[in-house]
């Protein structure tokens, strides 16, 4: 593998870093999309097998899902050893709890991880309660992710805020994608034009006659391909009623096979803020709650508790309204076909339609961010509606 110059820096730091874990427990690699950021891990990983065959390394991301795409890629670069765990950041560190009929009832940290080395992916998506049972271990950390994404939407801890290494020079072969480049337009200018950018990748202008048309073809062939993205949450409401309505649903009710999104963290079960899922199960339980069982986007177990009713078509999460109380009962979901790019953070799509929204208490800098941590959704088409 051919590594431009600023990997070959970023190698270099890492290498470096390696034969001194024990001064600095943990490291950031920021880089942008398309600088080639699991190259480079690949390559560390095969350096430093060639200086220690014994290593073991164990590779985890947010999601079930986040961590198919990397053992893909690591597969892909022939870096994926018998040594070596791939998994989810949860299934790493916390072990199952289970109740005399063998139903998982809850988690506990393990006592220790059978690695040498962790390497976490979508380093961003990181909170701080679980970077702290990650430090706990005492292993070295190698954390990598894009620091032109948002910050986490709540809360000071950011991985990614101030990378020690970064990657920025976008490879000649990844300023061929459209989608590269308009993540570039996004993060540089804050601007896209109106234009085609190749094949499936364009930016529509909602005043023209045509546009509502597409916007009503791509919104009513949904399927868990597409990511739906806006900024406001009366847009997101308006939106999955719309895309609901459009699916034959019935009732303005979640049901079986209606697709949702986890609005807040429960370490506990493993549900994370921005998981998508679909159910599989649901039945009400009182007033205020239902009884769900969610199969959740790559995961290997279902979800199963209690989720609140009044927090579906809510425009605020309930957890932060003035009846948060009420919510400690259970857990927290809305419908999930539409998104804003703040919870989308985690997700990726083959196909993205985005409605360009700025706040107005947005700055230019917060807004270009906004803007590519949207395009930077898609994988293969996208959509822009301005």
């Amino acid at each position: 593998m051919e590594l431009s110059t600023d990997q070959k820096k970023a190698l270099d730091t890492l290498m470096g870093w390696s034969k001194k874990m024990g001064e600095n427990q943990f490291l950031t690699l920021g880089g942008y999309a398309g600088t080639g950021k699991t190259t480079l891990i690949s390559v560390y990983r095969k350096k430093i097998r060639e200086e220690n065959k014994k290593i073991r390394v164990a590779f985890a991301s947010f999601t079930g899902k986040a961590t198919r795409v990397l053992r893909g890629k690591l597969a892909e670069m022939e870096t994926v050893y018998k040594e070596d765990s791939i998994g989810t950041i949860h299934s790493l560190i916390y072990s199952p709890i289970v109740d005399t009929k063998k139903n998982i009832v809850g988690w506990k940290k393990k006592d220790e991880i059978e690695a040498d080395l962790i390497v976490i992916d979508e380093g961003s998506m990181v909170d701080g309660t679980i970077w702290g049972d990650l430090v706990s271990y005492g292993l070295p950390i190698v954390v990598v992710g894009d620091h032109g994404q948002l910050p986490p939407i709540r809360g000071d801890f950011n991985l990614m805020e101030r990378p020690m290494v970064k990657l920025e020079k976008i490879h000649r072969q990844a300023e061929k994608n459209p989608i590269i480049k308009v993540s570039m337009l996004a993060r540089e200018e804050g601007k896209i034009p109106f234009e085609k950018f190749g094949n499936g990748v364009e930016k529509m202008n909602k005043r023209e006659m045509d546009c509502q048309e597409r916007v009503e073809e791509l919104l009513g062939n949904f399927t868990t391909d597409l990511l739906v993205l806006c900024g406001y949450n009366n847009t997101r409401v308006k939106l999955n009623k719309f895309i609901r309505e459009g699916m034959q649903f019935e009732s303005a009710e979640p049901t079986v096979n209606d697709r949702v999104i986890c609005l807040r963290n429960n370490h506990k079960v493993g549900i994370y803020n921005g998981m998508l899922g679909i159910i599989e199960g649901l039945k009400s339980k009182d007033d205020q709650w239902f009884k769900a069982e969610i199969k959740m986007d790559g995961e290997q177990d279902s979800y199963e508790g209690l989720i609140l009713k009044s927090q579906f078509n809510s425009q605020e999460a309930m957890n932060f309204s003035k009846n948060r109380y009420l919510t400690i009962k259970g857990d927290l979901f809305d419908f999930g076909y539409a998104l804003t790019v703040h919870k989308a953070q985690g997700s990726q799509a083959k196909r993205v339609v985005l409605f360009e929204e700025r706040f107005s208490q947005m700055d230019e800098n917060m807004w270009r961010r906004w803007l590519y941590t949207a395009v930077t959704r898609a994988e293969e088409e996208l959509f822009i509606v301005g």
